[in-house]
């Protein structure tokens, strides 16, 4: 008997941020086609990286507190947290290997980054690390 487990996805924090200042964008459109066919996964330090950088003051002037406070209790209702036990280097900035390491740790297929340059080539170790408007394109049945 197979059981049944919902997909999971990686967001890296540039695709949220993209989601949520470009509504119209391709980050928007693969984050709503990954909540519309699984979860999204969230480490405590990939959750504080979003919760830090949504709240830079470079943004002020293109969304409200208000906007910022609904988007990210929308990205936590739709998540799924997982705690990685691995250490990953295989990026070029340090910082994305929190991605990879949760991607691992919470069995996703998919990261989707807007920083392809930073992550190894894909697939990598099983996950396919896509573009957003890649995403978009990819079959998520195979």
């Amino acid at each position: 008997m197979s059981v049944f487990r919902p997909r999971r996805f990686v967001l890296d924090t540039n695709v949220l941020i993209s989601a949520l200042l470009t509504p119209q964008g391709h980050s928007r459109q693969a984050f709503d086609k990954a909540n519309r066919n699984g979860f999204l996964l969230h480490s405590e330090q990939t959750l504080a990286e979003l919760e830090d950088v949504i709240h830079r003051e470079r943004f002020d002037n293109y969304v409200t507190d208000a906007e910022r406070a609904r988007f990210l209790a929308d990205v936590l209702a739709k998540s799924v947290f997982a705690a990685p036990s691995e250490s990953v280097t295989a990026c070029s900035d340090p910082d994305d290997d929190a991605f990879l390491e949760l991607a691992l740790a919470g069995e996703a297929r998919f990261v989707v980054t807007g920083n392809l340059d930073d992550f190894p080539p894909s697939p990598w170790r099983g996950v396919s690390i896509l573009a957003p408007a890649a995403f978009l394109e990819a079959d998520l049945e195979t």
